[in-house]
């Protein structure tokens, strides 16, 4: 399989949208596979997962990443896994809906009426943490290009939706690079 043709069938790729899809995902994956080297995982796998996870954004209304669709960001992720599950990938989909942020709960869609399904979206497997963990470090820019994040940004970020969020990415900073995330006094 090769995603990237799975991504031109979605996506033009004379477009800006085509570019920052492409330039993001493929920093992402980048970094999943610096990470899976520690790991008995499915490399394969987790290049093409870390490739399509953002597949979905097209469909949404997010003019700075040149997305023109009618729905709201959040849902990209269940949006790309409709479409990965079409393209006949049904564990790569499951990436897709899971990599949100450190994952979303079923209680947490419903309590804060979230304009998604109402099922766990929370990263069960290696690959898929990995995959979502690789994901926070890099930012889509409106010119194609991709900002690095730092991981004060992505836990003030991920503070925003409770501690129990910081906390999953702290595990995994632990887990993933074998560093503990220490608070400069």
């Amino acid at each position: 399989m090769n995603p990237v043709d799975i991504i031109k069938k979605y996506y033009n790729p004379d477009t800006l949208a085509f570019k920052i899809l492409l330039n993001h995902s493929e920093k992402v994956a980048e970094k999943a596979l610096q990470v899976a080297e520690k790991f008995k995982v499915d490399k394969n796998f987790i290049y093409e997962a870390s490739m399509l996870h953002d597949i979905g954004i097209f469909m949404t209304d997010t003019p700075k990443l040149d997305c023109h669709g009618s729905f709201p960001y959040i849902a990209h992720g269940c949006l790309g896994r409709e479409i990965v599950e079409k393209e006949g990938y049904p564990e790569h989909a499951l990436v897709c809906e899971r990599h949100t942020g450190v994952g979303i709960t079923k209680e947490e869609i419903i309590k804060n009426k979230l304009p998604l399904p109402p099922r766990d979206m929370m990263p069960i497997t290696t690959e898929q943490k990995i995959i979502a963990f690789a994901d926070k470090f890099f930012s889509k820019e409106s010119d194609g290009s991709v900002r690095i994040r730092t991981v004060e940004e992505i836990i003030q970020d991920l503070s925003k939706y409770g501690e129990e969020k910081v906390n999953i990415f702290k595990n995994w900073l632990l887990i993933f690079e074998g560093t503990a995330y220490k608070t400069v006094p």
